[in-house]
């Protein structure tokens, strides 16, 4: 099975002037992405991960390094190959239909560009719009869809090509929340019935999390962590990933340098209650750094006490932020509400170490 591998890619426009301003859009990515898989590229704005994808696309060449899919060399410094021929697909943010097409056309028009037509154009874009479930939209234009169907349409033209390798840069921004929530099972679906290799540019840890096999995480133009959604949950690498995923506050405390990345409550009590830390702290001493996830912390007798600073409704939970005695501050959820200012036992099950 041909994979998409990127090696040691890295894209510099050389816009910047200034010594220790300027660094590159990409510096040194590399990932193999095994076939079929679903990648989600995640990092706040300016991270490079639509550069990234515009390079595997085509349209923006590598400062150094190269991609490949399979064999076949796709782009170095020294060359790149066409979009045309790659067999690629890309869904734009924008979703760049022709408004003067009806749905039928939009989808069939990059076989058209290929010279199919006749019966197999229309067994081509029948499958594809039947896959995204617009068949009775078929002789529509796209004023006339609503922004949801505007993006099945962009997907539909996407299967129609049976592309290698279908590219998505944040194709869910434009919608709002009950549209994204459909549209991520149409993903989903998408995904499973056409077998193409996807990756899908996102600034949204919650769909990266909800669709993706595979996660990459970026920041200022590095790739720092490529892993399963759970597996980058529950174990990320540093402080930026462990930030980026998922909800979390990151404490810091006086832990021996040689201890498990995964802390227990007993060890997690006796530094909390260490004498020590604050003096380490303000001397400079080393302090590790734990994440710990909301749903790690729990009221219990054995609980060290905390101070409520808020209480928020979020339908099914209250979302809770507290006070520790030595003023750091900690997430964590309840199940019932608890008043500003009142002093509690709290635990905590497990933390992560950064």
């Amino acid at each position: 099975m041909a994979q998409l591998i990127l090696n040691h890619l890295s894209k510099d426009f050389g816009s910047g002037k200034s010594p220790g301003i300027d660094r590159p859009a990409v510096a040194d990515v590399s990932l193999t992405l095994r076939r079929q898989a679903f990648l989600a590229l995640l990092g706040p704005s300016g991270c490079g991960k639509t550069t990234v994808l515009r390079m595997i696309a085509g349209f923006e060449q590598p400062s150094d390094g190269s991609i490949s899919y399979g064999e076949r060399r796709l782009s170095d410094a020294a060359g790149a190959l066409p979009p045309e021929k790659r067999n690629m697909a890309m869904v734009f943010q924008s979703y760049a239909l022709w408004p003067h097409m009806t749905v039928a056309q939009n989808v069939g028009y990059p076989l058209k560009v290929r010279g199919i037509s006749g019966a197999h154009w229309q067994k081509r874009v029948g499958e594809a719009l039947s896959l995204v479930k617009l068949t009775e939209l078929a002789e529509r234009r796209p004023a006339a869809l609503s922004g949801g169907q505007r993006q099945r349409v962009a997907l539909a033209r996407c299967l129609v090509t049976q592309p290698d390798v279908v590219l998505l840069d944040e194709p869910l921004a434009n919608l709002d929340q009950h549209l994204r929530n459909a549209m991520e099972e149409t993903f989903r679906t998408f995904h499973e019935r056409s077998g193409a290799t996807m990756v899908y540019v996102t600034h949204d840890q919650a769909e990266a999390m909800a669709l993706a096999t595979d996660v990459a995480v970026m920041s200022e133009g590095r790739l720092l962590q490529v892993a399963a959604p759970a597996e980058i949950y529950a174990r990320p690498e540093g402080r930026v990933v462990g930030g980026l995923i998922g909800r979390g506050s990151i404490l810091r405390l006086p832990l021996a340098e040689d201890g498990d990345r995964q802390v227990g409550w007993p060890v997690l009590r006796a530094a909390l209650g260490s004498r020590d830390g604050a003096a380490r702290a303000a001397g400079g001493g080393p302090l590790a750094e734990v994440l710990v996830r909301p749903e790690q912390v729990h009221r219990g007798t054995d609980g060290i006490p905390m101070r409520v600073i808020s209480c928020v409704f979020e339908g099914e939970r209250f979302a809770l932020e507290l006070v520790l005695p030595d003023g750091q501050r900690l997430k964590a959820y309840s199940g019932g509400a608890l008043s500003e200012g009142a002093l509690a036992p709290f635990i905590i099950s497990g933390a992560w170490r950064l």
